[in-house]
């Protein structure tokens, strides 16, 4: 008997989680510590990935010219597709409405708002970690990027022979770890069905939730499918040159793990080895752009906290203008810049979006009944968005796909 695709059993468990959620809700805890074992043993992996990818991303690209080119590639790729999307949620949130007589007495409180309040501002500063070693335990993704690619520039630049000795050493690194991740990855869907059972069974009012605010869910799924479905795709086709049902279905294991986990971090081992392996994306581009596309390139959330944004001045009767709505987007694209890829985090980010046009901070309580299921969705998103970058800029540098 041919043995079920990978992402056919994440598709079973998907399922079999959401029935074991509904229905054995009272017993949960018999299947949802191997979620929590299955996050556990991803995020074992994460930092020593990133670190080893990133330091031979660089070190195999070569001289600062290339990294250079690379990185402008990169970067203009995530703002490029970031603000596409913040638009795309604006309009859809305009055209809506869905905050004008929304239910204000639906709402929950939310703890740390005050403590949030400056997180963007620390998040810029500790891009540059006073220890390194306690970026790594604590997972500070940005400062260990940083600081990744500081030492893999510093590698080519240093003598023959200790280059050769380093280079080799983190490219060896980064091939076990490779082939540990790809041990932890057997185990996705038995990780999927505690995750996804646990979360349906605490969430068994959502369908009373969902009616309630039906409209705000519609304009950001809206977003979010116009940007995944559309604008995606458009620039795949046009500028990436490759067939976009292909690239999806190369992706399918990978986008799965990210709607059933919300965390782009947690399912970047499965996305470097999905582009790399099933789209034919060389080594040397997944190593570079996926590790820092799953910190600063959040299409998803970035369209989220615009539309969230917009809801909550509607609700609270504030009529933003132009310029109010300028704002909201230019914030919304640093904040996204900003947010972790762990569960939740644009949710602590849309403090600073509503802090800048003058918003209660408290309006974060309105959207936190429905947070789970948009987050689930927008994360898939930002995994997506990744996964077409890294494509297209492959494309741009001269490499044959599979796609």
């Amino acid at each position: 008997m041919k043995k079920i695709q990978l992402h056919w059993q994440i598709l079973i468990a998907l399922i079999l989680g959401i029935i074991y959620g509904l229905t054995l809700s009272d017993y949960t805890q018999y299947v949802a510590w191997m979620g929590d074992l299955f996050l556990r043993a991803l995020k074992m992996v994460i930092v020593p990935l990133i670190l080893s990818s990133i330091i031979s991303g660089v070190t195999n690209i070569g001289n600062a010219g290339n990294l250079g080119r690379l990185g402008f590639k990169t970067m203009s790729y995530y703002l490029t597709t970031s603000l596409l999307a913040i638009v795309t949620g604006l309009f859809f949130v305009n055209i809506i409405r869905p905050g004008v007589g929304a239910d204000l007495g639906f709402s929950k409180t939310v703890e740390g708002l005050d403590a949030a309040r400056n997180s963007f501002g620390d998040t810029l500063l500790n891009i540059i970690p006073t220890n390194i070693f306690t970026a790594f335990t604590e997972g500070q993704m940005l400062s260990i990027i940083f600081f990744a690619l500081l030492f893999g520039f510093f590698i080519t630049r240093i003598e023959g022979k200790y280059q050769i000795m380093l280079t080799d050493f983190f490219n060896a690194t980064f091939e076990v770890m490779m082939k540990i991740t790809m041990f932890i990855i057997k185990f996705t869907p038995l990780g999927i069905l505690g995750i996804v059972a646990q979360q349906v069974a605490e969430t068994s009012d959502l369908m009373d939730v969902a009616g309630r605010m039906g409209l705000y869910m519609l304009a950001v799924l809206l977003g979010l499918a116009v940007h995944a479905g559309i604008t995606l795709p458009v620039l795949l086709k046009l500028v990436g040159k490759v067939n976009p049902i292909k690239h999806l279905k190369a992706m399918t294991t990978p986008l799965l793990t990210a709607f059933s986990t919300s965390s782009s971090n947690a399912t970047l081992p499965l996305t470097m080895e999905a582009v790399e392996h099933n789209s034919g994306v060389s080594n040397k581009v997944t190593s570079f752009t996926l590790p820092l596309g799953a910190t600063i390139n959040m299409d998803g959330t970035a369209l989220y906290e615009c539309v969230a944004a917009m809801f909550i001045a509607q609700a609270y009767g504030v009529e933003l203008g132009f310029l109010q709505q300028a704002i909201v987007v230019m914030t919304a694209l640093l904040a996204s810049i900003g947010a972790a890829g762990i569960p939740m985090a644009g949710l602590v980010m849309m403090t600073v979006i509503l802090s800048a046009v003058g918003l209660p901070l408290e309006g974060v309580g309105l959207i936190l009944a429905v947070d789970r299921i948009l987050d689930m969705c927008r994360t898939t998103i930002n995994v997506w968005s990744d996964s077409c970058g890294a494509v297209i800029i492959a494309n741009s540098e001269g490499e044959n796909l599979k796609v």
